[in-house]
């Protein structure tokens, strides 16, 4: 049985300059590329679903003082990082209910390309969107890329969108 609409897959990020609600460029990037180079004036053609993955802080307590913690610190922790990424979804959402375009969001938490590709085995969307901040080999190394896992084992067709080098930042790890 075929859909009514095109399910496109977004993963969404926040701006490690910036943090959070702000976006970063290259999910900007392919925010925008989607809804220019696809959807165009075909608004209702489409449904974009727009994922934000949160990593968890390494030592599991986020912002949190380890030393005097206490059981509630932790609540106030989990429910920040959570109205967190609602604000960073809310950027694109809002965008999509201003041009028309049926879309749903949510976060999940984990390692970003491992998730993302659970998520499109889970949801099979028929195209996963995701940005690319265009390190070099040496970079690449070090930082590793989502957008290259995912082009590599997500089960559905993966575009990569690069920032423009007019936004891309004096470090290019940063985003």
């Amino acid at each position: 049985m075929e859909r009514e609409q095109t399910e496109i897959m977004i993963g969404v990020n926040k701006s490690s300059l910036k943090g959070y609600p702000e976006a970063a460029i290259s999910s900007k990037a392919a925010f925008q590329w989607t809804l220019n180079k696809i959807v165009r004036s075909n608004t209702g053609g489409f449904k974009l679903m727009l994922l934000h993955v949160q990593v968890p802080d390494e030592d599991g307590f986020d912002d949190t003082d380890s030393i005097y913690a206490s059981p509630d610190d932790f609540k106030t922790a989990k429910q920040r990082d959570k109205i967190r990424g609602i604000h960073l979804l809310e950027y694109f959402v809002k965008h999509c209910q201003q041009i028309g375009v049926a879309c749903v969001s949510w976060i999940r938490k984990g390692d970003p390309k491992e998730v993302i590709c659970h998520e499109v085995s889970r949801l099979k969307p028929d195209l996963l969107v995701v940005g690319n901040r265009g390190l070099g080999p040496f970079q690449r190394v070090f930082v590793g890329t989502v957008s290259e896992f995912c082009v590599k084992h997500a089960d559905c067709p993966v575009i990569t969108i690069k920032r423009s080098a007019e936004d891309t930042p004096q470090d290019p790890v940063d985003d």
